[in-house]
């Protein structure tokens, strides 16, 4: 998200980011091996990064993935 600020693809209180996902009810994701050896197999089909160790941690975790990101569709992931 930080990244993104810096960006200006994303205007957000990072300094508050801990409180508001905790007001509503959000838990964090560490990132675990398993997302990271994941991430590293998937083939090329978006070139961030980022968003495929978030497809990765969807995928190994059976999460939902919520984007607007057009590229995130090409993999197998269930998506919002």
């Amino acid at each position: 998200m930080a990244i993104k600020q810096a960006l200006s693809r994303l205007t957000f209180p990072l300094d508050q980011f801990d409180t508001m996902l905790q007001r509503m009810g959000f838990d964090s994701l560490p990132i675990q091996p398993a997302h990271g050896i994941l991430a590293g197999t998937l083939p090329r089909l978006h070139d961030d990064p980022f968003d495929r160790l978030l497809i990765a941690q969807a995928v190994t975790e059976r999460l939902i993935l919520m984007t607007v990101d057009d590229a995130v569709p090409r993999y197998d992931v269930p998506l919002l």
